[in-house]
């Protein structure tokens, strides 16, 4: 989608030339940095991938990344590379519970980046704690985990019980402890570290509550196993080395089964820096071509693009004819001509023509690089959020550990040391239950299986949850609410000695050197009748208006009726009344400075966006429009849509923090877009919703992809997210619920009438909890 100007009527401002004021810059300049200097020292880079990472001569001392979320990053072309691993100091190097999912850092470079002051902690990415990062290290350790307790299942009794399985043989319990400890620091290994991470946030969750539940069990069975088979100093003392191994499985188990279900691969930074070369051919002074790196490329360089390449930065086209593709930025496929004069995007394509490229904006001031810095910065802010299941296991961990110390020491009063220990760790293992490990991943499973069979892609399980809560939905025009095809609806004379024919010759002839969306219009309308278009010349772009050339040796402009007003020249507004009220768009011609016509452009509305807005409205959902068109086309189509709320005029700037006021009034937002430009916006909202149809980057910044395009599929959506909502509810219920029962009666509350829950009877309740939880979750439907 092309939105990206403040007037879709006649905005034809350059990349180059927009008026970014309003961004946030705010980066520290990442040049001449020098990371020999910085202090890495305690990082650990367990279980992360840095393929093709090469950091040589950096040294890492001090540097603290625990508990960080890097998934997905991509840093390829953005000035790291030529740092290198060799001879760095990764001793006591800290990444627990990092995400590294993804990172890209081949031909990257890393001097220069300033990370001092940057926080990194406690992020993640798709709703997924930060230490299960890697789908296929997480499988692996499943299965490892799996093989090490068939075993352990086969030769220990279930808290206290011997199963009719159950094996034994001399030294069999050595076998147990042998397996249950390597079981422990591997299989347990994600756990922990997750915990560490969010204990040093001060914020424990379903990590710390795990790691709680399988280091009791470990521990005080490592006591059991010493009192038992080596000091036998007394009565027998049950161990938990089957409970230990089991809900290390089951919990590797549900987080394999969610992170399979959620589409979380890809990234919408790495897919921008994606869009960028790693070199740039630079023409010097006496005419050489000489191949640099991209961050040595500098403005006012020009730079010879080759038929096919990408072209590596913002610039103007100095010298050659081509056409583009710059549906990577733009979401509009068509191929655009350029010659000399014109303006062009880097990240775009080049098609079969060579140009010469004048480099106007390169590094932080190219238009991919500030919206890179807007998507990095909201996905930032937004993976803070915090998840159902994080909150009940908050609960619980603090519930636990109040209870099962209470329970210790009144039962050390009232019993003896070994009856307190028994029942403090019966406490704490009964409050981490297996069904918690499943409860939520089934459901998130279940429910992006059925999203996907209707067209709904969930990348961010965060989304299911929050999308009940949704109080406005905003969403894009052009491409969203309506099909972006532009078709000319009207032409009209204001000069009697002007044709219709000759009104479109003139405005072709500037068109064919326009990348905006407008202009596909009016050449189709070109090729119908057969017009043949006049040799153009010294061609400009008027900020904010339209665009200016020569041809005939004339001066000829195409600018939109606020380009008329701002500079007072004078037309015959009512003539236009009719073609603005039915939501065209009008784009004036101008010879010599006056008017002689105007050509009208229409966008159809999309089937099925009038139902997605009432039923909206029917659910209390305010529908809100953001768009780059004029205010005129913006209200005219959200009148015939029931839209009360349009904000016109916007860059993608704009529109983020459009999102960003109504999140500070109190709103939950989803934001509907299907272009670069609104990258910021999706990542910025509640939730993003990307139209199939759109950009790579676009899709990648969303939480959740609407895969038909269809506009009625938001309704979808919400319903099942509402559905998804409840049954994750219920499964807590089922799955953490009946601790409120569990827990005191294992404390023993019950003791002065004879009624104690034995580890047995609580193992029983786990077990059908578990059952219930997984026959719940396959109950989930998408509508009600």
């Amino acid at each position: 989608m092309n939105e990206n100007e403040p007037e879709t009527s006649r905005s034809r401002m350059s990349r180059s030339e927009m008026n970014h004021s309003e961004m946030n810059h705010n980066e520290p300049d990442r040049t001449d940095m020098d990371h020999r200097k910085m202090d890495h020292s305690d990082m650990d880079h367990n279980g992360t991938e840095h393929r093709k990472m090469d950091h040589s001569s950096m040294e890492h001392n001090g540097m603290e990344h625990s508990g960080t979320g890097h998934s997905g990053m991509e840093h390829s072309g953005t000035g790291h590379s030529g740092t290198g691993h060799n001879g760095m100091d990764h001793s006591g190097m800290d990444h627990s519970g990092t995400d590294h999912r993804g990172m890209e850092h081949s031909g990257t470079d890393h001097g220069g980046m300033e990370h001092s002051g940057t926080d990194h902690s406690g992020t993640e990415h798709g709703g997924m704690d930060h230490s299960m990062h890697n789908m296929g290290n997480l499988k692996t350790k499943f299965i490892v985990s799996l093989i090490l307790t068939i075993p352990i299942i086969l030769l220990s009794p279930m808290m206290g019980i011997d199963m009719p399985w159950q094996i034994e043989f001399p030294g069999s319990e050595w076998v147990v402890l042998i397996l249950a400890t390597i079981l422990y620091f591997y299989g347990g290994m994600p756990f922990l570290k997750g915990a560490a991470a969010e204990l040093k946030n001060k914020s424990p969750a379903m990590m710390t509550l795990i790691s709680l539940g399988i280091s009791v069990a470990y521990f005080y069975s490592l006591y059991a196993f010493a009192v038992n088979n080596i000091f036998h100093t007394g009565a027998h003392v049950m161990d938990f080395f089957w409970e230990l191994a089991t809900l290390i499985v089951i919990m590797l188990l549900g987080h394999w089964i969610e992170m399979r279900a959620v589409s979380n691969a890809g990234d919408a930074l790495q897919k921008m820096a994606e869009l960028l070369p790693g070199t740039a051919d630079v023409v010097q002074s006496g005419g050489e071509i000489q191949t640099v790196d991209l961050k040595n490329v500098q403005i006012g360089d020009h730079v010879l693009v080759k038929a096919g390449g990408k072209i590596p930065a913002d610039g103007m086209v100095i010298d050659g004819k081509t056409t583009v593709n710059e549906s990577m930025i733009t979401g509009e496929s068509k191929e655009v001509a350029k010659e000399k004069g014109s303006q062009v995007i880097g990240g775009s394509v080049n098609g079969s023509g060579t140009i010469t490229v004048e480099v106007t904006g390169t590094g932080e001031s190219g238009y991919l690089a500030q919206v890179m810095q807007l998507v990095g910065s909201a996905q930032k802010e937004k993976s803070k959020s915090e998840t159902l299941s994080d909150k009940v296991a908050r609960w619980l961990f603090y519930a636990a550990v109040s209870v099962s110390l209470i329970a210790f020491a009144v039962w050390y009063f009232l019993a003896d040391v070994n009856t307190a220990l028994e029942r403090m760790v019966t406490v704490l293992v009964i409050a981490c239950p297996h069904a918690l490990g499943l409860a939520i991943p089934l459901v998130v499973a279940r429910s992006t299986s059925i999203g996907a069979k209707n067209g709904l892609l969930v990348r961010n399980r965060n989304a299911l949850e929050t999308a009940p809560k949704t109080t406005v939905v905003m969403t894009d025009k052009t491409g969203t609410l309506t099909e972006g095809n532009f078709k000319v609806t009207g032409v009209r004379s204001l000069d009697a000695s002007m044709t219709e024919e000759e009104i479109l010759k003139y405005a072709g002839a500037l068109e064919k050197n326009s990348s905006h969306p407008l202009s596909a219009g009016i050449l189709k309308e070109i090729d119908a009748r057969k017009i043949q278009t006049p040799e153009i010349s010294d061609v400009n772009n008027i900020p904010g208006a339209g665009i200016e050339g020569t041809a005939e040796g004339k001066n000829i402009k195409i600018v939109s009726e606020s380009y008329l007003t701002k500079n007072q020249i004078s037309y015959d507004a009512a003539a236009l009344n009719d073609l603005k009220g039915k939501g065209s768009t009008i784009s004036f011609l101008l010879i010599g400075g006056q008017p002689v016509g105007f050509i009208a452009q229409g966008d159809q509305i999309k089937d099925g966006a009038k139902k997605m807005i009432d039923d909206l409205k029917a659910r209390k959902i305010r529908p809100v429009m953001l768009t780059g068109d004029n205010e005129e086309a913006a209200q005219a189509v959200a009148s015939k849509l029931g839209i009360e709320d349009v904000h016109a005029g916007l860059l993608p700037e704009d529109k983020e923090k459009i999102i960003q006021e109504y999140q500070a009034k109190g709103e939950v937002v989803m934001m509907v877009g299907d272009g670069v430009n609104d990258a910021p916006s999706l990542a910025r909202a509640d939730i993003g919703a990307a139209i199939g149809a759109g950009t790579d980057v676009a899709i990648d910044s969303a939480d959740v992809v609407l895969v038909k395009s269809d506009p009625s599929d938001i309704i979808h959506f919400l319903s099942l997210s509402k559905n998804t909502s409840k049954k994750m509810k219920q499964n807590l219920w089922w799955g953490a619920g009946y601790n409120i029962i569990a827990i005191p009666l294992a404390a023993g509350i019950l003791a002065p009438v004879g009624i104690i829950l034995s580890p047995a009877a609580g193992a029983i309740l786990m077990s059908l909890s578990t059952v219930i939880v997984a026959f719940n979750a396959l109950t989930l439907k998408m509508d009600d």
